[in-house]
């Protein structure tokens, strides 16, 4: 109704009035009040999630009214659980209620944003060459020009730009950067996929096309726990949050649930209701504290101490004193307990524990023909014989014939199969015993943290056998067992000083030793130690610690994870469906993984791709190396000889590229495109001409000279992240160094401070303002963004389509395009076909069909994990250099870059040639790359992709990662179990077969999260029967870790380790970085000056 003649009469008096004249009559529009009452109405309600690498992964319903987003509820209609188990709903947190703000905010980026010195150069530049590739390079090439844009990042001056104007410069800068300089020297950072997986594959597989580098995340975010691939061989597997509800004792260990696991906590809460005790060790009253029957609070940084105590009491009590069959039978056949660690004899008469012993190590090696340097012994308990037991990872590769299949932990020998029981401890039958020496660290003087005055190097004694090797001499050898013992300190009747008798002893890892540098009391040590083995034994391993980021920010953030996994393989834990080891940080569980990385690095068309650990690439090209002043002496191990142990942080780096075992970006200091053309024109293959002059010097890794020009990385591309922000460890050297702007850089470097230089780096003046172009894309003006030089603006998460899992919960489920993207903003999908469009226009005359040449570090999950025995680096002469084993390998791979848009919106033909897989495990793909052309469609276009099934938006890459993943394809999960019942000689399709022909669609999801498949690529099971936990079917359907002896392992026995002190676990106190002394004092301003710890850099409530 209208009000338009009301307003006529707004000047007349009113004078109506009632109740006494307390109430007046008035006029005004009261329309305002159905807007209240219609406040609740909407169109529709479209499922989805937030991307926001958080690990509740959790469903909403995304409320719509003409066209907005107005509000979100958490959806409640999870698949249920089994009886015995809490549902999983509801789900969500109070972040996540508020996300809808975003999309209208002020802080929105609307339009394409661009610097505006650079758009003007780049403008004058075009008039003038018309060519964009030449308009770039005399921008780029242009020393005054290119300072003029650079020094202005951080300072504002975006103008609005245009999706046309745009992504031509980008595709100019990709194009002139891979022709002049390498496509090496393109990087990509986005953080974890499993948050919004096909956002994520849109970048990668662009820059994978054209041969960027794509960088990681989880070990740049230092959330990776090294110790994890340690032990198991697996980055990262964990129980989902519903089995801490089968756990008896559960222990928060540095993670606070109720407030960063909040849409989980409740399982922990509920588990109380059946009498699980809990434990909190955490150094602040935080709000998990709360939930503990019992609450340690030791000196943060100082974990390991606590752990290394525990583990002390469970040994002594369960193992030495009181014999736990459960535990001991545990270890005999899922740890490396077991084995054989030869003792190397020192100039002073003691011994060290050195390397496994190996089948190579014996006379005919051990009746080995295959591997057998990779083949570990123990003493069989029955026979006394020496024996080679099954399932070590010399049996996983290359085996033929009668050892086909022994890739398992069944307890037999491998030759003749023989059941077996391995002995634990050579001291029953020892020939001698010997005195053995071990690092110990915490003497290290420290200004903030405590330390004791014992001898850094701890001797006792050891029970040995001796063992006859290949070449006649004697050798001793201990299990790792016996050396555990010994190394916490444990005295076991066998003479000699170090060893403790009871707890109150003040030596290394008993409880009083760890009072003195946690704080923590050691009767609370003991108790808490007791209860959790005590419940272990008695329950079969249900005992659970939850573990988080705190504990991994450190420096020797593996010797707290350690302690911690040392206690639970000691208790049998690992695998037990509520047990083990729960370490959540982050939304890391990329669920569909075989799926997703297909699509997302483009192994459809090219393989391999070009990746690179982010760390060691930011670590270098912000020359961060350069202000190193921690010295490798200062961590190194009391035992090992200091002179073989020179050089700076960035010299190992530099050898481990050298050798294979790091990857680099860029590759080398010539443009690997340039090389191939090289080589064609020697008439040589181009890897076999690049070795050659690798080994003559012609031709040196990029990070022996990061700081040439030549080796500079060019173009970044930065999307789903915030690198700048909280997460860029060292930002003000990455303004500095890599961005050439203002920034707050207050130290000197090696140079200027006559500080030790690297020995393998050459060392030049700082060079700044490395990146010619930074690109991030972003729905908000984030720090990076305000770093950039072009901003991209993504759609939110409600405007996409996307799909998103979690290691909280067994469910995949969508993020969904509630809403169209608001304003110029378009979804990741979207952006990157974009600039792959334009980048395939400009390449031409400048790019054509090329050969790119791939350095390809050595790979775990590929027989290439056994290329080198010893460590020898070709470079100081010890061996030669052969690609692949010595070195890296050298990959030839075909670039049709006038071609790189056809491919992106297509399936390649590699899927039907060699099939996909992962893990070391592949599988045959025609049926489904089949199924997608029908799904998806054919492309009709003439070119490369003609016949090929499209993936032209989000949705179609999202059906491409869910037909190929066998966890959400029933076909392809029977077919991978079956590949890898293949090498362990065991049937393991059981676990599928029911499932077989279950296949999970977008529109599936949409409708409901759905229940994954259980895939041979992860460790635990999905099933009705049993929640997924880590390790399930390592311990009940005998796959051995992916590991040296295929057991879980407490030995580690790389020489880098060993040199180091850490093969076994030890106390290692922070470590004094020697950041802020040189600034302290050199500004008063009257107050006293505080040093403070903080001990994260995530970006926590970045909602």
């Amino acid at each position: 109704m209208s009000h338009f003649l009301d307003r006529l009469n707004f000047f007349k008096k009113t004078t109506d009035t009632f109740s006494g004249d307390h109430g007046i009559v008035t006029n005004e529009d009261r329309g305002w009040e159905d807007a209240y009452r219609a406040r609740w109405q909407h169109d529709k309600v479209v499922r989805s999630t937030h991307g926001v690498n958080c690990t509740g992964s959790c469903s909403w319903k995304i409320y719509v009214k003409n066209g907005l987003v107005t509000w979100e509820t958490q959806q409640t209609d999870y698949p249920r659980t089994r009886d015995d188990l809490p549902n999983h709903e509801p789900r969500g947190c109070s972040r996540g209620a508020s996300y809808s703000w975003y999309l209208y905010s002020a802080n929105r980026v609307k339009y394409p944003m661009i610097r505006g010195r650079l758009i003007k150069l780049w403008r004058a530049a075009l008039a003038v060459h018309k060519d964009p590739v030449a308009a770039w390079a005399s921008i780029v090439e242009d020393p005054a020009k290119a300072t003029e844009y650079k020094r202005q990042r951080g300072l504002g001056g975006f103008v609005r730009s245009t999706w046309d104007e745009v992504n031509p410069i980008i595709a100019a800068a990709n194009v002139y950067t891979a022709k002049q300089y390498g496509p090496d020297r393109i990087y990509g950072f986005s953080p974890i996929p499993a948050m919004s997986m096909v956002s994520y594959a849109a970048g990668s597989r662009y820059l994978s096309l054209i041969g960027g580098a794509c960088g990681s995340f989880y070990d740049w975010y230092c959330d990776l726990p090294p110790a994890s691939p340690m032990v198991w061989g697996e980055q990262t597997d964990v129980p989902e949050s519903a089995d801490w509800y089968n756990s008896t004792f559960l222990m928060m260990w540095g993670s606070n649930v109720p407030q960063t696991r909040t849409p989980d906590a409740h399982f922990m809460t509920e588990v109380r209701y059946k009498g699980a005790k809990i434990a909190v060790v955490c150094p602040d009253y935080s709000e998990a504290s709360k939930f503990a029957d019992i609450w340690l609070h030791p000196k943060q940084g100082t974990d390991a101490a606590v752990a290394m105590a525990m583990g002390h009491v469970i040994l002594r009590e369960f193992y030495l004193d009181g014999k736990s069959d459960y535990f001991t039978d545990y270890v005999r056949t899922k740890t490396d307990f077991p084995y054989l660690v030869l003792l190397d004899p020192r100039k002073d008469g003691t011994y060290v524990n050195g390397r496994f012993l190996r089948a190579s190590d014996l006379a005919d090696n051990a009746g080995q023909a295959n591997n057998p340097e990779w083949k570990t012994l123990a003493f069989d308990e029955n026979s006394g014989h020496l024996l080679v037991p099954n399932g070590s990872i010399g049996f996983r590769w290359g085996e033929k014939e009668g050892l086909v299949g022994k890739w398992n932990l069944e307890p037999k020998e491998s030759l003749t199969g023989t059941e077996t029981q391995l002995r634990l401890s050579v001291n029953e039958i020892r020939d001698e015993v010997v005195p053995v020496g071990f690092p110990y660290f915490g003497s290290t003087q420290h200004p903030h943290f405590a330390c004791t005055r014992h001898d850094p190097i701890q001797v006792r004694n050891v029970p040995a056998k001796k063992v006859k090797l290949a070449d006649g001499s004697e050798a001793r050898v201990a299990t790792v067992y016996d050396l555990t013992l010994a190394q916490y300190g444990l005295d076991r009747g066998l003479g000699g000083g170090n060893v403790a008798k009871t707890y109150d002893d003040d030596v290394p890892y008993t409880p009083a030793w760890q009072e003195k540098i946690t704080g923590t009391p050691r009767e609370q040590i003991i108790t808490v130690a007791r209860q959790f083995a005590e419940n272990a034994d008695k329950t079969h391993g249900k005992s659970m610690i939850i573990i988080g980021a705190a504990m991994n920010h450190w420096y020797h953030m593996d010797m707290n994870y350690r302690g911690v996994i040392n206690m639970l393989m000691m208790c049998g834990c690992v695998g037990q469906s509520g047990g083990g080891w729960s370490h959540y940080v982050g939304q890391e569980k990329l669920r569909p993984q075989t799926g997703w990385t297909a699509l997302a690095f483009a192994l459809d068309w090219h393989r391999p791709p070009r990746h690179m650990n982010s760390t060691s690439f930011f670590y270098i090209h912000s020359s961060q190396w350069r202000h190193e002043k921690l010295a490798m002496t200062e961590i190194l191990s009391p035992l090992a000889d200091p002179q073989q142990w020179q050089g700076t942080q960035i010299d190992y780096s530099v050898r481990s590229a050298r050798m294979g075992w790091l990857p680099t970006a860029p590759h080398f200091d010539a443009n690997p495109l340039q090389i191939a053309k090289d080589a064609a024109a020697a008439g040589k293959a181009p890897n076999a001409y690049l070795a050659e002059n690798l080994k003559a010097g012609k031709v040196n890794f990029a990070f022996e000279d990061p700081d040439n020009p030549a080796n500079f990385p060019r173009n970044l591309f930065v999307w789903r992240s915030n690198l700048l922000g909280s997460s860029g460890k060292g930002h003000e050297y990455f303004l500095k160094y890599l961005l050439g702007t203002t920034h707050g850089v207050q130290g000197k470097d090696l140079g200027e401070e006559g500080g030790e230089k690297p020995l393998e780096v050459k060392w030049r003046k700082g060079a700044e303002g490395k990146l010619d172009l930074l690109v991030t894309l972003d729905f908000r003006m984030s720090t990076t963004c305000m770093y950039s030089d072009i901003v991209l603006p993504t759609a939110t998460w409600y405007e996409k389509n996307d799909l998103n899992t979690s290691d909280m919960h067994p469910f995949i489920h969508p993020l969904s395009a509630a809403v169209d993207p608001a304003w110029e903003s378009r979804t990741d999908w979207d952006i990157f076909k974009g600039i792959a469009k334009a980048f395939s226009e400009t390449c031409s005359g400048h790019l054509g069909v090329e050969k790119d040449i791939v350095a390809l570090p050595t790979l775990h999950d590929t027989p290439g994990e056994l290329a080198m025995p010893e460590v020898k680096d070709w470079k100081k002469g010890e061996c030669e250099l052969i690609p692949g084993k010595t070195a890296p390998s050298l990959v030839v791979v075909e670039r049709d870059y006038p071609n790189t848009y056809q491919k992106f919106t297509s399936v390649g033909p590699l899927l039907d040639k060699v099939g996909n897989g992962g893990k070391g495990i592949t599988w045959n793909t025609e049926h489904e790359v089949e199924a997608l052309a029908t799904l998806n469609y054919t492309v009709l276009e003439e070119g490369v992709s003609k016949g090929r099934p499209r993936i032209d938006s989000d949705i179609d890459a999202a059906e491409m990662i869910m037909m190929l993943a066998p966890e959400t394809n029933g076909h392809v999960a029977v077919k991978a179990w079956a590949a890898l019942s293949k090498i362990t000689g065991r049937d393991h399709t059981h676990l599928a077969i029911p499932k077989e022909h279950e296949k999970i669609r977008f529109r599936d999801i949409q409708a409901q999260p759905r229940k994954i498949i259980s895939s041979p690529t992860w460790s635990g099971l999905e099933d009705e029967k049993v929640s997924y936990n880590a390790g399930y079917t390592n311990v009940h359907e005998l796959i051995p870790w992916r590991t040296l002896t295929g057991r879980q392992q407490f030995y580690q026995d790389h020489p880098w380790m060993l040199g180091f002190g850490e093969a076994m676990c030890a106390y290692r106190p922070p470590v004094d970085m020697k950041t802020v002394e040189p600034i302290i004092g050199q500004k008063p301003n009257g107050n006293p000056e505080i040093v403070l710890n903080f001990i994260t850099p995530h970006q926590k409530w970045g909602i």
